[in-house]
């Protein structure tokens, strides 16, 4: 039987309404409470708890995220795999996170959580955290993944699309890995394996929190960068459709760069990715070094990427690098 290491979070799969009924929800079951509501895992594998933390996922912060990632790396050897319960608003930065904190895993990391509390008549939390733990026991499983819903999500493109509805998660330029269907993993015919290395992952500890995330809005001025220039490392830029930034940027753009920033450019399209070679708007900035390019990566990868390669890099040179590079099938090789 392999031996799971659960890591809980908090989030909604651990919350109760509030002693005075009128504060709403928070979380407060622990996560040995949790996977005790669910007696069939007790079948799937053998089961330990950690509690790094018990908070809503919007109180979630990169300091979280290398907390996660330390629980993973000390109990590494000590088990077959890792399943993180986590709140949904930031799991898909979480999942992302530790695709760049924990490289190459060779056993699953798998995150999951809930719409409804574990407590609620008609929950959701249950099923998520049996399939959860039946995905990281599966023999083919490993590296960083979503699952929700019976879907099995590469780490990296997951994006939570709806608010309220079970299938809360969707895959974002890529195909589901895996779907769960009664108690059986069923692997989708176009599915991509996720290829984790033969040994240790590579773990990293080290993030620049000063990234910042700006869309472009029909009227925005430039002079923005200017008001960033003093607090923000990177920005991350949401352009208009396949790659369109209004007349007016280019001093802007082109001087934070030149004055060490760094600057992604993406679209604020969720599907299909950026081109800046189409329209006449974009192509300035395709080729001006030191730009960034996210090409088909989801905000939240993009966020956690720039966040690590920032973090780690001696240079800018080595950030264009290790920013290029495909990590957990975040971008085409």
């Amino acid at each position: 039987m392999k031996r799971i290491l659960v890591i809980a979070t908090g989030g909604t799969i651990a919350s109760l309404p509030t002693e005075d009924g009128t504060g709403g929800l928070a979380p407060a079951l622990t996560g040995g409470e949790l996977v005790a509501r669910v007696p069939l895992v007790e079948d799937l594998c053998d089961i330990n708890v950690v509690q790094p933390m018990n908070i809503d996922s919007t109180n979630m912060r990169p300091a979280g995220w290398l907390a996660i990632a330390a629980e993973i790396e000390r109990a590494y050897d000590d088990y077959d795999g890792f399943v993180v319960l986590h709140g949904t608003d930031t799991m898909a930065y979480t999942a992302a996170a530790l695709s760049y904190l924990v490289q190459g895993s060779p056993k699953p990391i798998v995150l999951t959580g809930s719409q409804q509390p574990m407590s609620a008549p008609f929950t959701d939390a249950k099923l998520n955290l049996y399939q959860s733990l039946l995905w990281a026991c599966d023999d083919a499983a490993r590296d960083v993944h979503v699952v929700f819903d019976g879907k099995v999500i590469v780490g990296t493109r997951a994006h939570k699309q709806r608010t309220m509805s079970y299938n809360a998660f969707t895959s974002v330029n890529w195909p589901l890995v895996a779907i769960i269907r009664g108690g059986r993993v069923v692997r989708e015919p176009g599915g991509r394996a996720v290829v984790g290395g033969s040994g240790r992952p590579t773990f990293y500890h080290s993030l620049d929190e000063r990234v910042v995330v700006l869309k472009l809005t029909p009227g925005l001025s430039p002079e923005v960068f200017e008001a960033l220039a003093g607090t923000s490392s990177a920005v991350i830029l949401e352009t208009f459709g396949i790659g369109g930034i209004p007349d007016g940027f280019e001093d802007a753009l082109f001087g934070w760069v030149d004055a060490g920033h760094t600057l992604v450019l993406t679209t604020q399209v969720p599907e299909e990715g950026l081109d800046l070679g189409i329209y006449e708007v974009g192509r300035p900035y395709a080729e001006h070094p030191g730009i960034l390019l996210g090409d088909d990566m989801t905000v939240e990868a993009l966020v956690a990427k720039t966040m690590w390669a920032c973090g780690v890099a001696s240079g800018h040179r080595q950030l264009g690098r290790l920013f290029q590079l495909p990590i957990n099938h975040d971008r085409l090789a």
